[in-house]
């Protein structure tokens, strides 16, 4: 996969800036349908849902119940066959740069180095040789590689190959990250690692994110927001506020799980995931 797939665009935030002045959000779908094979699969079923600036969204929900897909309208990767979806109020017609997305699959070039390859989307973009420098060693730093920035990917473990993929699509400099299950592949080890890192990423950049995950502890981790999907064809079945961290990211996943709240709302999203479920094999 291309790094033009993963995000594409000029280093042009306009569409944003005239977005942010007239207040439309980051995201917006409005009645969005989709399906395939000739509609007799609905993916997804008429949604209408804002994604709020600066927060971080997360969509869940059981298998096969269209959080991928939904995902992939935002990124223009796709388009609805009802409805619309609209970047700070402009249809999205494409991938755009001010979108940026992140997969579960690894996807840097072999055969570039570790600095060669978060550069080679900024060279794409038409950023200089000394901003793509400059800002290549900064999100490496971020994302704690620096030290191996003239290693291959073949050299790195599962864990370093995705910051690397993060590190690339924060350098070309996207105002929303969208992130489709990206520690999905990892051991529970390197996940959480990585959940605190994300955390430590968007506080500093101050990204708007929308996260697909089937990780429910992850999800309530990392999420202001959580968006609960319907089994298929998929719905919003809730819209829950993270109300009981009261605004607050955590740095250390262990000091969210002793926080009063907490236990009360993962037994609710995995009710939720346990009813969805039953419902579809019943």
């Amino acid at each position: 996969m291309s790094i033009l797939t993963e995000h594409t665009g000029a280093a042009n935030h306009a569409a944003h800036e005239q977005g942010q002045a007239s207040g439309e959000p980051p995201l917006r779908a409005e009645r969005v349908t989709k399906e395939y094979l000739g509609g007799s699969r609905v993916a997804l079923d008429n949604i209408s849902i804002d994604i709020k600036e600066n927060q971080i969204t997360a969509l869940i929900g059981p298998s096969g119940c269209g959080k991928t897909t939904f995902l992939r309208l935002m990124a223009g990767l796709e388009y609805p066959t009802r409805g619309s979806v609209t970047a700070y109020g402009k249809p999205i017609m494409g991938p755009g740069p001010e979108r940026g997305m992140v997969f579960q699959a690894y996807t840097s070039f072999p055969w570039l180095t570790i600095r060669e390859n978060v550069q080679h989307g900024m060279k794409i973009q038409g950023f200089s040789k000394a901003e793509q420098r400059d800002r290549a060693e900064h999100f490496l730093k971020l994302v704690h590689l620096d030290e191996y920035a003239d290693a291959y990917p073949g050299e790195l473990s599962g864990g370093m190959k995705q910051r690397v993929a993060i590190a690339r699509t924060l350098a070309q400099g996207p105002e929303l990250l969208l992130l489709d299950e990206p520690f999905g592949a990892l051991d529970a080890q390197v996940t959480w690692e990585m959940e605190e890192m994300a955390v430590d990423i968007i506080e500093r950049e101050s990204k708007t994110v929308v996260l697909v995950t089937h990780d429910i502890q992850e999800a309530i981790y990392l999420a202001d927001r959580i968006l609960f999907f319907t089994r298929q064809p998929g719905r919003i079945k809730e819209d829950i506020a993270m109300e009981f961290k009261q605004g607050r990211r955590f740095a250390k996943k262990e000091e969210l799980l002793v926080e009063p709240g907490y236990v009360d709302m993962e037994k609710r999203l995995y009710t939720m995931m346990r009813e969805e479920i039953q419902g579809r094999i019943s």
